[in-house]
């Protein structure tokens, strides 16, 4: 387990067994920590853009790179996890217009901060461990 930072911290008990999938969770967890930790010492606007151009990298590259290991898996619930990364690139999207139209603001570093949390505990944390648990399934012989 990584150091806990700000409450938020990357486990094993995440990894989906794919090594480019799981570093890319573990960097979305440092980016979290990093953003918390920004807020606390009153530096979160300033960090708002890092976190915003991570965050339109991070739909593009880490979907297709776990959408891709789905289909290697015969992931059976394919579909529905590809329309969940589908609403989140539009979230990160309607965030991103939000900081260009009107700029880094707390409302805004709340925002992404809540958003990316929901993700965390949301999606990483119950429908990635389903993939995870297929794919163990599935190399053990039993999915």
């Amino acid at each position: 387990m990584s150091e806990i930072k700000h409450g938020i911290a990357w486990s094993d008990k995440y990894k989906l067994g794919n090594t480019q999938v799981d570093a890319q969770h573990r960097r979305l967890f440092e980016l979290v920590s990093d953003l918390v930790g920004s807020c606390m010492e009153g530096c979160g606007k300033e960090k708002i853009n890092e976190t915003l151009d991570f965050l339109v990298n991070y739909t593009v590259q880490h979907f297709l790179d776990e959408e891709a290991l789905q289909l290697e898996y015969n992931y059976p619930d394919y579909v529905n996890h590809r329309q969940l990364h589908e609403d989140f690139k539009h979230t990160v999207s309607i965030l991103v217009h939000e900081y260009y139209e009107t700029g880094s603001s707390e409302v805004l570093v709340e925002n992404v901060y809540k958003t990316v949390i929901r993700w965390l505990v949301n999606h990483i944390q119950r429908e990635d461990r389903k993939i995870a648990e297929h794919i163990r399934g599935v190399r053990m012989g039993t999915g």
